[in-house]
């Protein structure tokens, strides 16, 4: 057996015995080395590659051997490849044909039963199978039976790990991790290495497909997992037909030598940092880390350190890390050892609580023994614990099952084997669980809802528990609990249009996400006063976004008696549309005026659609003198809007802004008028007029002795100004 230290970070600091045995978690893996023929070739020679097949096992040494060996490491073949070291074996999914390349840049490709093939010579060394310095070759047989070539890519240096899965073609160099599509022929994407202070020949590069469109990266300290994913018809244009995610992206507290999936997780062969504090002879050592990989992180589920043979003079290049997808197993393998870890089995198990003096749990592995265990704990009335220890000692007999939920029934403890029951392909008969949610819904309507949302539907008559919830409706019809957890019944039931007066009359959250999932839009025709009353930007949005869903008629139609929401909506639908909505713009005049009136003139300067008289109606009737005046002015009636602006608002800025637009000289001749008693008006008119009238005609009427605020200088400005005019004459002119 391999020697292995499970469990222990480098760093932690040894405790007493006891301490350690009640801390130590039981291993995820067991370990043993291969031995038989791979004792004797290791020593004479080292281990450089291996590749894993489900029927045997290929290794290369570092003096140009290839061997192959069954599963528990017997030799059954022995090729002769090259005087130097075999870089990397690839064989094909039947096993049938192998390729070889080595340190002298020979790549050989044969048949194992027929040794039909062919090998190629290179100028280089060629690091892996289908590459060499500077191109990635592509080796394939034609419909003649023929090899056939391909450059899949060239000009980026050296080819360090190529990993083929289906149609994808993982490989990398010194800049990063390219993947290839082999069925449309197309690059998806290039993925760059993070650290490049790292020598990428001492930290090489770790590639590993965990499934046909999932590729796990793993260079220096650093993790990605990318998914392959196939792009939307919308978005191709000229984009290769698939993209990668990144789903997962994390830094590690150790180089990684090779990477491997198990289920949801992943096993980690890595080499601990240089510049840690651990101690010398555990740094030395590989370590096999099974971790769970999080979105920004990662979660340590075990760790082990491995005494490999000769460990002190490895270094992390030293070390690869191989799977059998069939039976999961991992090849830890090292120049002069190679170690086999598995996941650990129900023996596995037993033994180590033996082992470990583990008694109690040694009643779950029999199921007479668990039985007498769950009776005790019934008796001392630990329920809680007699309910949860049913998960393992009861398994897959429905029948047990039964029993043991008509005992908790008996003793009045069905609340506590609820949250364990069976609830997936395995499940009791719908009557069970009926009878549990009965129980719940007699004194415990959170555990009720809790339940409904996590049992699945399927599970149980979901009409006897719909009627059964409308019952105790009857005693209490405004339970906000009840009322929701009957909505969530109705749409397990596809019942949706009953989920949706519910939501509604509670204004629940989950109503909009109702509306769109199911498509609901017919049903909410009669509901939209509730939906706005509800939340008026959510419902406007979702009727405009949905306009060939529910009309703006009949929108409309259904807001006439609620003005103010029909505001919000036509105001809405005009900001996006200035046309769509024009039969309404007449009525939009007096909901403006009435609810939002700082919007009312940018809609009347907006819309080509209203009715000019029947707005200046209104404004007139609510004395709106900036409207009304923007629409005398519209309507061609400058001198009245001018006049308003002078008696109205006695704003004279505004009134030689309006004079100035329309360019009339009645227009001026009337501002004139108008101000010549009126001081402020005629510095105002003094300081801005001097280009459209001459000031000394305003001058001339000015009453002698009246005074005027800023006279002077206004004088000197119209000085200054008709000075600069004269400049500007061609003294031929003059």
């Amino acid at each position: 057996m391999a020697e292995v230290e499970k469990g222990r970070k480098p760093s932690e600091e040894s405790t007493d015995d006891s301490e350690e045995e009640d801390s130590e978690e039981e291993p995820k893996l067991k370990y043993e080395r291969l031995a038989n023929g791979v004792t004797e070739i290791l020593q004479k020679d080292a281990a450089s590659c291996m590749t894993v097949h489900d029927k045997f096992l290929a290794l290369g040494t570092h003096f140009g051997k290839v061997f192959l060996l069954d599963i528990q490491g017997n030799l059954t073949q022995k090729f002769e490849i090259s005087p130097v070291k075999i870089n990397q074996i690839s064989l094909d999914e039947s096993g049938e044909h192998m390729g070889i390349c080595s340190e002298d840049g020979k790549v050989q490709v044969f048949g194992l039963y027929t040794r039909e093939g062919f090998h190629e010579n290179f100028d280089c060394p060629v690091k892996f199978f289908l590459c060499y310095l500077p191109k990635l070759l592509l080796y394939e047989k034609n419909w003649l039976n023929r090899w056939k070539t391909s450059t899949l890519h060239e000009g980026e240096g050296t080819i360090t790990n190529v990993q083929w899965r289906a149609n994808l073609i993982a490989w990398a160099n010194n800049m990063g991790v390219k993947i290839y599509d082999i069925s449309t022929k197309q690059r998806i994407t290039n993925v760059l290495r993070d650290n490049v202070s790292l020598r990428p020949d001492m930290y090489p590069c770790s590639l590993c497909w965990k499934d046909n469109s999932t590729l796990i990266i793993g260079w220096g300290s650093s993790i990605k997992i990318c998914v392959v994913k196939e792009r939307g018809h919308t978005e191709l244009r000229d984009l290769p037909s698939r993209y990668v995610e990144i789903v997962s992206a994390f830094e590690t507290e150790f180089f990684i030598s090779g990477l491997a999936p198990l289920a949801d997780q992943l096993v980690t062969l890595y080499f601990v940092k240089e510049n840690s504090d651990h101690m010398e002879e555990f740094r030395a050592r590989p370590c096999l880390d099974i971790i769970q990989p999080l979105p920004e992180g990662y979660e340590e589920i075990s760790s082990d350190a491995l005494t490999v043979r000769n460990f002190q003079e490895n270094e992390c290049r030293d070390y690869r890390l191989e799977h059998s997808q069939g039976e999961s197993l991992y090849y830890i393998i090292s120049p002069k050892d190679i170690v086999v870890a598995k996941e650990r089995d129900q023996d596995d198990h037993i033994d180590w609580l033996l082992d470990k003096k583990k008694y109690e749990c040694l009643f779950f592995c029999n199921q007479k023994i668990g039985m007498a265990y769950i009776n005790h704990l019934v008796e001392k009335g630990d329920y809680d614990t007699a309910a949860r220890k049913c998960q393992k000692v009861l398994g897959k007999n429905m029948e047990l099952w039964e029993n043991e939920v008509y005992r908790f029934k008996t003793i009045g403890q069905l609340k506590a084997i609820s949250q364990y029951l069976p609830r997936g392909d395995l499940r009791l008969r719908p009557a069970i669980y009926e009878m549990i949610l009965h129980e719940f819904l007699k004194s415990d309507y959170e555990g009720f809802a809790t339940l409904i949302r996590e049992w699945p539907g399927e599970l149980y008559n979901n009409m006897t528990i719909v009627q059964a919830v409308t019952d105790h409706l009857k005693k209490d019809p405004m339970n906000s609990t009840l009322l929701t957890t009957l909505a969530e019944l109705y749409t397990y039931d596809q019942r949706y249009d009953r989920a949706l007066e519910i939501y509604l009359r509670l204004r629940h959250k989950d109503v909009y996400q109702l509306i769109h999932k199911h498509d609901l839009f017919s049903s909410i025709e009669d509901k939209i006063v509730l939906l706005m009353d509800f939340d008026k930007e959510k419902a406007v949005d979702m009727l405009l976004d949905n306009e060939d869903k529910i009309s703006i008629d009949r929108v409309v139609e259904e807001l006439r008696n609620r003005p103010e929401l029909l505001h919000i909506y036509l105001h809405k639908l005009f900001k996006r549309d200035h046309h769509k909505g024009q039969r309404y713009h007449e009525r939009q005049i007096g909901l403006y005026a009435e609810y939002d009136r700082p919007n009312l003139l940018p809609f009347l300067r907006d819309s080509i659609h209203c009715p000019l008289e029947k707005a200046l109606e209104i404004c007139q009737e609510r004395n709106f003198v900036e409207e009304t005046v923007f629409l005398l002015s519209r309507m061609g009636n400058c001198r009245r809007a001018l006049q308003m602006i002078m008696e109205e608002l006695e704003d004279v800025d505004k009134a030689i802004e309006f004079a100035k637009e329309q360019d009339d000289a009645e227009l001026w001749e009337d501002l004139i008028s108008y101000s010549i008693d009126k001081p402020p008006f005629i510095t105002g008119l003094l300081n801005n007029i001097g280009t459209h009238v001459d000031p000394i005609l305003l001058i001339h009427r000015i009453k002698e002795g009246m005074e005027i605020p800023n006279l002077r200088d206004s004088l000197v400005k119209i000085l200054q100004d008709y000075n600069l005019s004269l400049v500007r004459i061609p003294e031929s002119t003059r």
